[in-house]
Protein backbone atom coordinates (compact mmCIF):
# COMPACT_ATOMS: atom_id res chain seq x y z
CA UNK A 1 0.00 0.00 0.00
CA UNK A 2 1.40 3.38 -0.88
CA UNK A 3 1.10 6.20 1.52
CA UNK A 4 0.18 9.52 -0.11
CA UNK A 5 3.50 12.74 0.53
CA UNK A 6 2.18 15.55 0.24
CA UNK A 7 4.58 17.41 -2.58
CA UNK A 8 5.67 21.02 -3.19
CA UNK A 9 2.88 20.66 -6.14
CA UNK A 10 0.71 20.54 -3.30
CA UNK A 11 2.12 23.03 -0.84
CA UNK A 12 1.67 25.55 -3.61
CA UNK A 13 -1.27 24.60 -4.88
CA UNK A 14 -2.15 25.73 -1.05
CA UNK A 15 -0.35 28.61 -1.17
CA UNK A 16 -2.10 29.76 -4.16
CA UNK A 17 -5.74 29.10 -3.53
CA UNK A 18 -5.12 30.79 0.28
CA UNK A 19 -3.49 33.74 -1.78
CA UNK A 20 -6.21 34.36 -4.01
CA UNK A 21 -8.95 34.11 -1.23
CA UNK A 22 -10.48 36.67 0.38
CA UNK A 23 -8.29 36.17 4.00
CA UNK A 24 -5.27 36.06 1.53
CA UNK A 25 -6.70 39.64 0.10
CA UNK A 26 -7.34 41.33 3.27
CA UNK A 27 -3.58 40.37 4.04
CA UNK A 28 -2.32 41.50 1.10
CA UNK A 29 -4.21 44.76 1.95
CA UNK A 30 -2.33 44.84 5.21
CA UNK A 31 0.54 44.63 3.40
CA UNK A 32 -0.10 47.40 1.40
CA UNK A 33 -1.88 50.05 3.85
CA UNK A 34 -2.88 49.09 7.33
CA UNK A 35 -5.38 51.81 7.56
CA UNK A 36 -6.77 51.65 3.68
CA UNK A 37 -7.49 47.98 4.88
CA UNK A 38 -9.57 48.73 7.57
CA UNK A 39 -11.61 51.04 5.81
CA UNK A 40 -11.99 48.34 3.57
CA UNK A 41 -13.64 46.14 6.61
CA UNK A 42 -10.45 43.86 7.29
CA UNK A 43 -9.87 43.56 10.81
CA UNK A 44 -6.19 43.93 11.05
CA UNK A 45 -5.16 42.91 14.39
CA UNK A 46 -7.39 39.43 14.24
CA UNK A 47 -6.01 38.69 10.73
CA UNK A 48 -2.58 39.52 12.01
CA UNK A 49 -2.70 37.47 15.45
CA UNK A 50 -4.17 34.44 13.42
CA UNK A 51 -1.14 34.64 11.12
CA UNK A 52 1.38 34.75 13.77
CA UNK A 53 -0.27 31.81 15.31
CA UNK A 54 -0.53 30.05 12.42
CA UNK A 55 3.06 30.30 11.03
CA UNK A 56 4.30 29.53 14.78
CA UNK A 57 2.32 26.29 14.56
CA UNK A 58 3.87 25.80 11.08
CA UNK A 59 7.54 26.39 12.10
CA UNK A 60 6.86 24.26 15.24
CA UNK A 61 6.18 21.68 13.44
CA UNK A 62 8.64 21.63 10.92
CA UNK A 63 11.49 22.48 13.50
CA UNK A 64 9.67 19.09 15.02
CA UNK A 65 9.58 16.99 11.64
CA UNK A 66 13.48 18.39 11.21
CA UNK A 67 14.47 17.21 14.14
CA UNK A 68 12.83 13.44 14.09
CA UNK A 69 14.19 13.24 10.84
CA UNK A 70 17.96 14.20 11.81
CA UNK A 71 17.61 11.59 15.22
CA UNK A 72 19.47 14.17 16.94
CA UNK A 73 19.32 17.66 18.55
CA UNK A 74 21.91 19.73 18.17
CA UNK A 75 22.21 23.92 17.40
CA UNK A 76 24.07 22.99 14.00
CA UNK A 77 21.29 20.90 12.68
CA UNK A 78 18.34 23.63 12.36
CA UNK A 79 20.77 26.72 12.87
CA UNK A 80 23.44 26.36 10.24
CA UNK A 81 24.63 29.13 8.24
CA UNK A 82 23.32 27.03 5.37
CA UNK A 83 19.77 27.26 5.74
CA UNK A 84 19.49 30.55 5.84
CA UNK A 85 22.61 31.69 2.98
CA UNK A 86 19.96 28.66 0.70
CA UNK A 87 17.06 30.43 1.54
CA UNK A 88 17.96 33.94 0.91
CA UNK A 89 19.63 32.72 -2.32
CA UNK A 90 16.57 30.99 -3.61
CA UNK A 91 14.11 34.06 -3.20
CA UNK A 92 17.23 36.74 -4.23
CA UNK A 93 17.68 34.35 -7.26
CA UNK A 94 14.20 34.30 -8.56
CA UNK A 95 12.54 37.19 -7.40
CA UNK A 96 10.34 38.50 -4.47
CA UNK A 97 6.51 38.87 -4.34
CA UNK A 98 5.62 36.11 -6.85
CA UNK A 99 5.29 32.45 -6.00
CA UNK A 100 7.03 31.57 -9.60
CA UNK A 101 10.17 33.36 -8.37
CA UNK A 102 11.04 31.12 -5.40
CA UNK A 103 10.51 28.29 -8.19
CA UNK A 104 12.84 29.63 -10.57
CA UNK A 105 15.59 30.12 -7.49
CA UNK A 106 14.94 26.42 -6.34
CA UNK A 107 15.52 25.41 -9.86
CA UNK A 108 18.66 27.12 -10.32
CA UNK A 109 19.97 26.47 -6.88
CA UNK A 110 19.91 22.59 -7.66
CA UNK A 111 21.58 22.99 -11.15
CA UNK A 112 24.48 25.13 -9.44
CA UNK A 113 24.72 22.89 -6.49
CA UNK A 114 24.96 20.12 -8.82
CA UNK A 115 27.62 22.13 -10.72
CA UNK A 116 29.71 23.53 -8.36
CA UNK A 117 29.45 21.11 -5.37
CA UNK A 118 32.77 19.54 -5.99
CA UNK A 119 34.22 23.19 -4.93
CA UNK A 120 34.40 22.64 -1.91
CA UNK A 121 34.04 26.18 0.58
CA UNK A 122 34.45 28.17 -3.19
CA UNK A 123 30.71 26.78 -3.38
CA UNK A 124 29.50 29.09 -0.90
CA UNK A 125 31.57 32.04 -2.17
CA UNK A 126 30.36 31.47 -6.01
CA UNK A 127 26.95 30.82 -4.90
CA UNK A 128 27.60 34.47 -2.68
CA UNK A 129 28.74 36.01 -5.75
CA UNK A 130 26.70 34.91 -7.91
CA UNK A 131 23.63 35.90 -5.46
CA UNK A 132 24.82 39.90 -5.35
CA UNK A 133 25.67 39.74 -9.10
CA UNK A 134 21.99 39.29 -9.45
CA UNK A 135 21.14 41.80 -6.94
CA UNK A 136 22.90 44.29 -8.32
CA UNK A 137 22.16 43.41 -11.93
CA UNK A 138 17.98 42.63 -11.84
CA UNK A 139 16.80 43.25 -8.60
CA UNK A 140 13.35 41.76 -9.35
CA UNK A 141 14.78 38.50 -9.57
CA UNK A 142 15.15 36.40 -12.98
CA UNK A 143 11.22 35.72 -12.88
CA UNK A 144 10.67 39.22 -12.78
CA UNK A 145 12.66 39.94 -15.73
CA UNK A 146 10.55 37.35 -17.67
CA UNK A 147 7.33 38.32 -15.78
CA UNK A 148 8.09 42.16 -16.97
CA UNK A 149 9.01 41.21 -20.92
CA UNK A 150 6.50 38.89 -21.76
CA UNK A 151 3.49 40.04 -19.14
CA UNK A 152 4.22 36.63 -17.82
CA UNK A 153 2.11 35.21 -14.42
CA UNK A 154 1.49 31.94 -14.51
CA UNK A 155 0.16 31.95 -10.64
CA UNK A 156 -1.35 35.89 -10.59
CA UNK A 157 -1.91 36.55 -6.64
CA UNK A 158 -3.03 40.20 -7.16
CA UNK A 159 -5.89 41.55 -8.51
CA UNK A 160 -5.57 44.02 -11.36
CA UNK A 161 -8.15 46.68 -12.27
CA UNK A 162 -8.43 47.45 -15.99
CA UNK A 163 -10.22 50.86 -16.04
CA UNK A 164 -12.07 51.28 -19.80
CA UNK A 165 -11.78 54.67 -21.27
CA UNK A 166 -14.85 55.98 -22.48
CA UNK A 167 -14.83 57.32 -26.35
CA UNK A 168 -14.81 61.02 -26.13
CA UNK A 169 -18.20 63.06 -27.43
CA UNK A 170 -17.89 64.16 -30.45
CA UNK A 171 -17.83 67.97 -30.54
CA UNK A 172 -21.47 69.28 -32.10
CA UNK A 173 -21.56 71.20 -35.52
CA UNK A 174 -22.06 75.20 -35.09
CA UNK A 175 -25.00 76.61 -34.88
CA UNK A 176 -26.54 77.02 -37.81
CA UNK A 177 -24.62 74.75 -39.67
CA UNK A 178 -25.58 70.94 -39.96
Amino acid sequence: MKSYQPSGLTALGVAYAFLRSRYGLGLMAIRDSEPGSETLGVDVFRTKLVIYVGVAFGTGVTGALIYLNLLRISPDAAFSINWTAYTIFIVVIGGLGSLEGPLVGTALFFLVREFLSDYGAWYMILLGTLAVGVMLAYPQGLWGIVADRWDLQFFPIGRRVHVEQAPLPRPSPPEGRE
